[in-house]
């Protein structure tokens, strides 16, 4: 049987789970999540954003012709996400020229380091990140103010329906992919779950931008 996202989430829930699943997405849910905590949080994406978003470039290059225009949507939505934070951080006065965390480091040189590997394994990593947003921003449940609007951008049914895609297209690429590049799609997998986790847990970090 091929490698599959399904068979990825069911081989390792607790992985992904951790992924998913943090004290920063409750404590939205909830209301208890500080500010500057928050605040922390956002710088940090936005600069994630635009590392993920040279990412799904070289995706792109890399793809089959008929992945191309799922792939090209997902890059014009970018664009506009990457606005939607600059606005977000003028709103809470945040300076979004601040240096990366190193949480958020590891995972653009681990978004970079996807150049170089086959296909299969560069559209599960795709696949697996934004999954990850989906889900987390989904599973606590409709989210208070000012957290809605974050909640809907990457819970609403639009993204849903662009992460089966993505799961569609990974799963189209490792049906025929070798034992060693399902190997490689495994770890990248699991390195997104690794770093997911860490992600939400940096907002515990206070920098500059949360003060």
């Amino acid at each position: 049987m091929p490698l599959t996202c399904q068979s990825l989430l069911q081989a390792h829930p607790i992985a992904w789970e951790k992924a998913t699943t943090h004290p920063f997405l409750s404590g939205c849910h909830s209301g208890t999540l500080q500010s500057a905590q928050f605040n922390t949080w956002l710088v940090q994406d936005f600069l994630f954003v635009k590392a993920f978003t040279r990412m799904v470039g070289r995706v792109l290059a890399a793809a089959p012709d008929d992945h191309i225009d799922g792939l090209l949507a997902g890059l014009g939505a970018l664009k506009d996400e990457l606005l939607w934070f600059e606005a977000k951080a003028a709103e809470r006065s945040l300076n979004l020229v601040t240096p990366l965390q190193p949480t958020c480091q590891y995972y653009c040189e681990f978004m970079a380091s996807l150049a170089i590997a086959p296909y299969p394994v560069q559209a599960t990593a795709l696949w697996a990140i934004e999954y990850a947003y989906n889900q987390g921003w989904q599973l606590p449940g409709p989210m208070p103010e000012p957290y809605t609007e974050f909640a809907d951008r990457w819970g609403n049914p639009g993204f849903t329906d662009y992460v089966r895609l993505l799961a569609a297209q990974a799963d189209a690429a490792l049906a025929t992919a070798s034992p060693m590049v399902e190997a490689e799609a495994k770890a990248a997998f699991l390195r997104v779950a690794e770093l997911e986790a860490a992600f939400w847990q940096m907002a515990f970090a206070l920098g500059d931008e949360g003060r």
